[in-house]
């Protein structure tokens, strides 16, 4: 565990519920926080949290408590994602779009959404091709934090970022597995090359090819190795 005192927009991210809807206009709770403790957003864009979290976050900020701004949305009881499953065609999209892995299927079967894991983000609702995915409130008669404790927001939170490393991590896997097949024809085409002289100059051109995806690929993976560090 880390000795370093919490910054502003660790303790301002604590205070968001981590639905990870994006509808604060940032791509998950961790940017609208650092963005609210730059002073590039205001602390009123989070629907989910509403008039709760507005309080909580302007109390942290020492500013006064403001309405809802209505361009992110309106406050509302929190709702679950519902997939009406006799019209789901298991095209995955949705599963993709969920930021918490809260949706359950493989491809052409039928898709379901865990409803104690989902936070009722919406981001599944647009991608669904055939409209089959409804918000259902589960929290009749509150909204805010009356209706989404910190203990879920925190196991979302965890979720939302076991979910992040797993798809750095898959797509680095992917990665591996192309340049090896990249390198493999690249040998395979050395050796036509040398038994076959005759077509040696159409398999130098398809090994430069290969080459520069090969070089391509290792760029990749330094760039996003250098990220990470």
């Amino acid at each position: 565990m880390s000795d370093r005192s919490p910054t502003l927009a660790d303790r301002l991210e604590d205070l968001l519920p981590q639905t990870q809807c994006t509808k604060c206009g940032y791509p998950a709770c961790r940017p609208y926080a650092e963005a609210m403790a730059s002073g590039g957003a205001s602390y009123n864009q989070c629907p989910p949290g509403g008039t709760q979290g507005i309080a909580r976050l302007a109390a942290a900020l020492g500013k006064p408590v403001i309405p809802l701004n209505p361009v992110h949305g309106a406050e509302r009881e929190r709702p679950v994602a519902v997939i009406d499953e006799r019209a789901c065609i298991g095209c995955t999209l949705c599963i993709q779009a969920c930021p918490v892995d809260a949706i359950v299927g493989a491809a052409k079967q039928m898709h379901t959404v865990i409803p104690e894991l989902c936070t009722g983000c919406d981001l599944c609702v647009a991608p669904c091709p055939v409209d089959c995915i409804a918000m259902v409130s589960v929290t009749p008669g509150k909204t805010g934090w009356d209706a989404w404790p910190s203990s879920a927001a925190e196991a979302a939170r965890e979720r939302f970022h076991l979910r992040n490393e797993r798809l750095i991590r898959e797509k680095a896997e992917n990665d591996a597995r192309l340049a090896a097949k990249a390198a493999a024809k690249l040998r395979e085409v050395e050796n036509e090359s040398a038994q076959n002289p005759e077509a040696l100059a159409e398999k130098e051109r398809k090994r430069a090819i290969i080459q520069a995806a090969l070089d391509r690929a290792r760029q990749q993976k330094d760039a996003s190795s250098g990220e990470k560090s």
